[in-house]
């Protein structure tokens, strides 16, 4: 075969060879990205109580089937919620979930598992939050490994402020919160005087220090502050997320004025 034949065949080949190129690369970039790191191994954890002496604890879930019915509703009715029993944990289904019971200044705990989700990515990834009053959400999501979290990631008020460092677990572990909150002020006149404010311990690591929550995150969707107390909201994101041991202390609003 002389110089021009294989010229020629070259001149053939080349949109064949680069048509195959570009669907090969097609065909790459519709696969599902597989995951870059071993499956965590699920580590089991008991339930963690509330403290030695704490007087007047509210459980909102303990474990038991019938308290899903029994403690929570849907947002924006009345009727009783029916998210997934699960081995004494409860799983998100129907839509956002708020307790019966309302609350002003409170000390929430709440356990939360992620599941692993290797091909997911950002808010795709085991999303769900809690919500006191319904309106201040406190971000639930795997964001394990990231080292500059943002308002969008695990321990954040949603949207307003990143939590302080990344204090997550990796997913298949139980994971807890302790968010104390301290509800809005409001003089007779039902004017604002103060905002509301949260400290979050996650896995027992502050990540919100006494942070000022100016005004509703975005799961408020668009309901208003209010004077008076306020539910507690778990929220449905369409994520696998599972929720165990929910309990509440209600905290006075000061303490003694005398010495």
């Amino acid at each position: 075969m002389n110089k021009a034949q294989l010229v020629r065949i070259g001149r053939l080949l080349s949109p064949l060879l680069l048509a195959g190129l570009f669907f090969a690369t097609m065909h790459a970039h519709s696969l599902p990205q597989q995951a870059s790191e071993p499956a965590p191994k699920p580590v089991e954890s008991p339930p963690v109580p509330p403290p030695p002496g704490a007087k007047n604890v509210v459980y909102l879930f303990t474990g038991k089937p019938n308290e899903i019915a029994e403690n929570w509703v849907y947002r924006g009715s009345h009727q009783p919620a029916q998210w997934i029993f699960d081995h004494g944990t409860m799983r998100p289904r129907g839509g956002d979930i708020i307790s019966k019971q309302t609350f002003t200044d409170f000390h929430l705990h709440v356990e939360f598992w992620e599941p692993y989700m290797p091909n997911a990515h950002g808010q795709e990834r085991g999303n769900s939050g809690v919500a006191p009053y319904g309106l201040y959400e406190i971000q639930v999501l795997d964001s394990y490994g990231i080292p500059d979290p943002g308002t969008g990631d695990c321990g954040a008020v949603y949207g307003q402020t990143a939590p302080l460092l990344n204090a997550c677990k990796p997913p298949l572990q139980w994971q807890t919160y302790d968010i104390i909150f301290r509800a809005p002020r409001w003089d007779a006149n039902g004017k604002k005087t103060e905002d509301a404010r949260v400290t979050v311990l996650q896995n027992g690591i502050v990540v919100q220090n006494n942070t000022i929550i100016p005004e509703p995150t975005g799961i408020a969707y668009g309901r208003k502050e209010h004077p008076g107390p306020g539910p507690i909201l778990l929220q449905d994101h369409g994520s696998p997320v599972r929720f165990r041991n929910v309990w509440v202390i209600p905290l006075p609003e000061h303490g003694a004025t005398h010495y």
